[in-house]
């Protein structure tokens, strides 16, 4: 048996508060399973989001013992190792119910970057598509979990912060505009709650899921913010 201490808040209680679930995990279980067999088995009232159930589709994000993580890919007897497994919502975020936060803040984020879902490709040297596909096509990395923002001190403190996702987007905008106005998306970049309120905490990279590499994205935007506004001081193209 693995306990578990899970972050319960719905709507009635008096304030949010955690509860104790013991629960028998099968080989390889990973935190989401055991968190749908908590509501399967033990309490159907728990809140907790999912989907593809293999990494893709960010929906599962919540932090394990203080870390953000996909909860479909973090196996139990990785952070288990004998204690008890604390679960709760992501932060810098509202949260719905339980488990559950309201990604709306985190998409309003990203809105004014508007990244494109496709980039482009980049396969091996040489490499051939299969029969009957004409070429690769390659998805942007970031799957929109939330977990960078969840992570960043400075969203913690600064509500206003554009985060790292949202200007990890604007770096791929501007490295690759596909008709996009760079101008508009840099003057985004060096507005004063955006690419120079960060810290450099580096928190967003390493939880992200899809080494999309925020913090590194967001260094190259900065300089990128930096060459362009001297070049309009020095009146330069």
């Amino acid at each position: 048996m693995t306990s578990f201490r899970v972050y319960r808040s719905r709507r009635g209680d008096l304030e949010p508060h955690f509860e104790d679930f013991e629960v028998e995990v099968q080989a390889g279980a990973t935190v989401l399973d055991a968190l749908l067999a908590i509501r399967r088995e033990m309490d159907p009232s728990l809140v907790v989001r999912h989907s593809c159930m293999h990494a893709s589709c960010g929906t599962c994000g919540v932090r394990v013992d203080g870390r953000e993580r996909l909860a479909c890919d973090t196996r139990v007897a990785d952070v288990a190792r004998g204690k008890t497994i604390r679960v709760e919502p992501l932060v810098n975020q509202r949260v719905v119910a339980d488990l559950a936060t309201d990604m709306l803040d985190f998409q309003a984020r990203l809105e004014p970057v508007g990244l494109p879902l496709l980039r482009t490709a980049e396969s091996e040297a040489g490499a051939e598509p299969p029969d009957g596909i004409k070429s690769y096509v390659r998805f942007e990395s970031c799957i929109e979990c939330g977990l960078c923002l969840s992570a960043c001190p400075v969203a913690h403190l600064d509500a206003d912060f554009i985060g790292p996702a949202a200007l990890a987007a604007a770096e791929r905008i501007v490295e690759e505009p596909r008709g996009r106005d760079v101008g508009t998306v840099l003057a985004l970049a060096s507005e004063p709650d955006s690419a120079w309120r960060c810290r450099d905490a580096m928190q967003c990279t390493a939880v992200c899921p899809s080494a999309v590499e925020p913090a590194t994205a967001l260094s190259r935007i900065r300089r990128r913010v930096a060459v362009d506004g001297a070049r309009r001081l020095f009146g330069r193209r």
